[in-house]
């Protein structure tokens, strides 16, 4: 569902109002300390601080008494400051940071004083998983200084690792992992952390002394944030400080050696296909500089990716996925283009590798170059897939070049080559523009992307371009707003790209406000809401949604309750067949629909959620339900629960769509897990289950045992009967010179 998250204390009518009714107070007595803080970023200060080099490596352990860190540089708890709930408002607890580096590593620790260390939350004991509702320590890198790029890296007082690379200078790509340690111990005092990084793991100049950077804590309790550096509610590359002084940095002779052994086997209902293999494949990384990285992958295996979240699909378009697999997603921020993450991507990874239902498509060989030369960002991606597994062309080419202009802002070029599911040949050439200003006086932010694709595809002839402005205003301080509008022609098709909806020209206009209170347990109150059109390319209307959120509250430990209002108009210009046998027949369609949503704080053990829509769908009725549980009894479990049901009533007739999804992790401790989910939807009567053991002795090293089953089902896990399963063992390891 939409959802409102802008932030906005100097709007001083809502809080009177909530006042009036007992509900609220008067607005933020910091206001004038958050103006001063505005002005001062936006005139482009930014904290500075020298950083010092050693010639002893700390030994990581979470324990501070290291002689290191007496000479490390200190960022003291009156350098830090709140920005959640409280811009720029004084932190509750006291911290303090500590960083150093020596030629090959980046080293920084954290004393986390606490006055309830009973009260600290480290929840999570499974690597790689989320940290959202925890205590941690963020530590964000911008290695080239330039406010558009960097790396971000999490601990929890577990000391399980979270990593991430920014798409963009405010999304996150979660799913990059990078090789690096860190160590964690809770005391009587409090938490301490212990961090290093090493060079080789990140892209950097080095004749650039200048990093971007900052720390954040979170205080999970408190759902408050502490940080050095942050702009407008946000740490980002673009609101970074800096640490001067980085100089001999080396990568040694910049090579990542990864063999892998996988052995699989594979049993179905039919005898023939059954089958047993042992398998090598072999990933070597060169970095050609510090900043420019080279890739080569030789019988490529995805075995130990996790499988897709099954989605309910109630449209006439196709749903997108998110890539997941490590080898596409390493510097996947470089080929990101024109802010687009879904209709009209010119590059899209899941094209290469799949198949249209899904299943692997074995790669024999890829390269990949990516990185940064002095102001540009590069980009070069070649696959040659296996000629006996794909019906498509099996050489695959994406380029990309960005040059960083102006202060945030960057001007680029696309090119992909293949299409992996038809042997026609298939181009596309594109450019875009990307603006973005944090420094203007307003305290505001602005952003904006221009951009223009030409595919060519063999044996179509015009009518194959596709083009698209925006203009943004992402502020997580006062109203904000957003105006976008793209063209796709008919015979637009980027085969290594994403296109659910040619044809069409969009439109969007969204306003945004959001109240921050302070009050005992109201944190915010938001409002706001969008419009959205698309328009055949002949001028005809095909769909129209209004979209109204007047109320959203979220309180300090992290519930929310907000009640939701839309209006959808489709126009079909030929029958629709939304289910098996149930036809919706051409037609011009206006329905309205009425959410109400309830979401129970994560922070707590038990956590519910719930949200109910209920209204019109195009000539009839629909109620939807949305059931939510989450359960953490402990560092060690952690059971999830969803289940999502559809009932409409159609004059053609009636039908139930249903999916419930059951999530199992459980840790060891912070080298062992067990990672499961179980899938069921009506549509397809089938149950999934995916269960992952991992062994994860050091960053870089990995033991999967990987066990896949899909069910026939009669019902919701009834009835079933085996279809196949597909049992992988994969062992990777890391060798770095």
């Amino acid at each position: 569902m939409p959802r409102l998250c802008l932030l906005h204390p100097k709007s001083h009518l809502l809080p009177a109002l909530l006042a009036t009714a007992g509900l609220g107070s008067a607005p933020y007595a910091s206001a004038q300390l958050e103006d001063s803080a505005t002005e001062m970023l936006a005139a482009g200060a930014r904290p500075r601080l020298a950083i010092q080099v050693t010639d002893e490596a700390p030994v990581l352990d979470g324990d501070l008494s290291d002689a290191v860190w007496r000479t490390a540089t200190v960022i003291r708890n009156e350098d830090l400051h709140q920005y959640l709930p409280q811009d720029h408002g004084t932190p509750t607890e006291r911290s303090e940071f500590y960083v150093t580096y020596d030629s090959d590593f980046f080293y920084i620790a954290a004393r986390l004083w606490d006055s309830n260390p009973a009260g600290i939350a480290a929840r999570e004991l499974v690597q790689g998983q989320s940290l959202q509702f925890d205590d941690a320590v963020d530590i964000l890198i911008d290695p080239f200084g330039n406010r558009r790029q960097g790396y971000i890296f999490q601990v929890n007082p577990n000391g399980v690792r979270v990593d991430g690379t920014f798409e963009t200078t405010t999304d996150v790509n979660r799913d990059w992992e990078g090789i690096w340690d860190a160590k964690a111990r809770i005391d009587d005092v409090g938490w301490t952390v212990e961090v290093a990084i090493p060079f080789k793991t990140l892209n950097f100049d080095p004749a650039n002394p200048d990093w971007g950077f900052s720390i954040v804590r979170t205080i999970s309790r408190k759902q408050e944030e502490i940080a050095w550096s942050s702009y407008n509610r946000e740490v980002t590359p673009g609101s970074a400080g800096v640490l001067t002084g980085f100089t001999g940095l080396r990568q040694g002779r910049g090579i990542d050696v990864i063999p892998s052994l996988i052995g699989t086997a594979r049993n179905t209902d039919d005898p023939s296909l059954e089958d047993s293999t042992l398998d090598a494949a072999l990933d070597v990384f060169y970095n050609f500089t510090p900043s420019l990285t080279g890739v080569l992958t030789v019988n490529t295996d995805f075995s130990a990716t996790e499988v897709d979240d099954r989605q309910i699909n109630l449209t006439r378009f196709s749903l997108f996925f998110p890539e997941k697999r490590d080898f596409f997603l390493r510097d996947v921020d470089i080929f990101s283009f024109g802010g687009l993450t879904e209709n009209g991507m010119p590059f899209f990874s899941r094209r290469i590798g799949l198949n249209a239902d899904g299943r692997p498509v074995d790669l024999e060989v890829g390269g990949k170059l990516t990185g940064r030369a002095g102001r540009w960002n590069i980009g070069v991606l070649d696959v040659q897939q296996d000629a006996a597994t794909v019906a498509g062309n099996t050489n695959l080419f994406v380029g990309r070049a960005a040059a960083n202009i102006l202060n945030e802002s960057s001007l680029g070029m696309i090119v992909t080559n293949g299409d992996p599911r038809s042997e026609l040949d298939n181009s596309v050439l594109g450019m875009d523009f990307r603006y973005r200003n944090t420094r203007l006086a307003s305290g505001h932010t602005v952003e904006g992307e221009a951009w223009l694709q030409q595919s060519s595809t063999e044996g179509v002839e015009g009518d194959d371009s596709a083009w698209g402005v925006r203009l943004s205003s992402p502020n997580n301080e006062g109203l904000s707003g957003l105006m976008a509008f793209e063209r796709f022609e008919e015979n637009f098709y980027p085969a290594l790209g994403f296109v659910n909806r040619p044809g069409v020209e969009r439109t969007e206009l969204r306003v945004e406000n959001t109240e921050r209170l302070d009050h005992a347990w109201i944190r915010a109150v938001e409002s706001g809401g969008f419009y959205e059109k698309f328009d055949t390319v002949a001028g005809d209307l095909q769909s129209e949604r209004f979209f109204f959120a007047p109320i959203s509250i979220e309180t300090h430990i992290g519930d929310e309750f907000g009640i939701q209002a839309t209006r959808d108009r489709e126009v079909l210009y030929e029958d629709f067949e939304i289910a098996d046998g149930i036809i919706i027949p051409v037609g011009d369609y206006t329905f309205d629909r009425y959410e109400i949503e309830l979401d129970g704080a994560s922070a707590r053990a038990f956590a519910p959620s719930l949200e109910v829509e209920v209204g019109d769908f195009y000539d009839g009725t629909m109620l939807a339900a949305a059931l939510g549980i989450e359960w953490r009894p402990g560092r060690h479990f952690f059971l999830g629960m969803e289940y999502e049901y559809n009932d409409v009533e159609l004059p053609a007739g009636m039908f139930t769509a249903r999916l419930i999804q059951l999530r199992a992790n459980f840790a060891f401790n912070a080298q062992w897990s067990w990672v499961s989910l179980i899938q069921y939807d009506n549509e397809s009567s089938t149950v999934g289950v995916n269960s992952r053991l991992r062994w994860n002795p050091r960053a870089g090293d990995d033991l999967y045992i990987v066990i896949n089953h899909d069910f026939d089902a009669d019902g919701a896990f009834r009835g079933l009967e085996s279809q196949q399963s597909l049992l992988s063992i994969k062992y990777t390891r890391t060798f770095r010179f």
